[in-house]
């Protein structure tokens, strides 16, 4: 299953010399054909999910963080990939809105989701199945929601989420099979290519909105002064 769609993101993202590499959820095995080529990697693990050591057999690329406060910079990343992360997310919205901040101008990201037409999200025997699934137009929509243009999209996993050695042995071609005839709505999972779309209007109230109600203010001061003083400057005796 990690074979399939992490070919596709190879597929994708090709030459990664002097970039700088992050996976969100658990997307560590779509980032490891790039260890030790690219300028950096990062897995970013959310917290309900727990951390690990990875890779298991060098040192320590993965960091626990909440899904909406990465620790790392503004503009920071140039490739991103998201697997198990965005259909768990009780705010889908902020956790797009740190990948929209940390992606450089120029960068891309790759969003895997499980597919709302396919097997893999009606099985309880893959991490697919957990969550929620997505069409390509719903995905598409909370992207363009989120300040992002889908620039690309495809799917993987055309094979049944079985263990029988007979769909074992059938998944390669399956795979090379649903990827020829473009078959995307049979994918167990959704692919979708994304970059910032820097002049999206922010979502939320305008700032001149933000002000806090008048009622909160206390009771004004009134410009009226007490007569006591007025008398005392007028008195003719002074």
């Amino acid at each position: 299953m990690q074979k399939a769609v992490r070919d596709r993101v190879v597929e994708r993202w090709g030459d990664v010399r002097g970039l700088s590499l992050a996976g969100y959820g658990f997307a560590v095995p779509l980032l490891r054909p790039f260890l030790g080529r690219a300028e950096g990697i990062i897995g970013l693990m959310p917290g309900p999910q727990g951390v690990m050591h990875w890779p298991a057999d060098a040192s320590n690329h993965s960091v626990l963080c909440d899904e909406a406060r990465w620790p790392l910079a503004n503009d920071s990343i140039d490739r991103l990939a998201l697997m198990h992360g965005l259909e768990t997310s009780d705010h889908p919205l902020a956790l797009l809105d740190e990948m929209h901040r940390v992606l450089s101008p120029q960068g891309r990201a790759l969003i895997v989701v499980p597919n709302r037409g396919g097997m893999w999200a009606r099985s309880d025997a893959t991490p697919f199945g957990f969550g929620r699934p997505y069409s390509l137009s719903q995905l598409e929509r909370l992207m363009a929601e989120a300040g992002f243009v889908c620039s690309a999209h495809t799917s993987a996993l055309f094979f049944p989420p079985s263990p029988k050695r007979f769909w074992l042995r059938s998944a390669r071609g399956l795979e090379k099979a649903g990827k020829r005839w473009g078959v995307e709505r049979l994918g167990g999972v959704l692919m979708v290519e994304a970059v910032r779309r820097d002049t999206a209007t922010p979502r939320g109230l305008p700032v001149k909105d933000r002000r806090p109600l008048r009622v909160l203010e206390g009771i004004p001061t009134s410009g009226a002064l007490p007569a006591w003083p007025r008398a005392k400057d007028d008195d003719p005796a002074r």
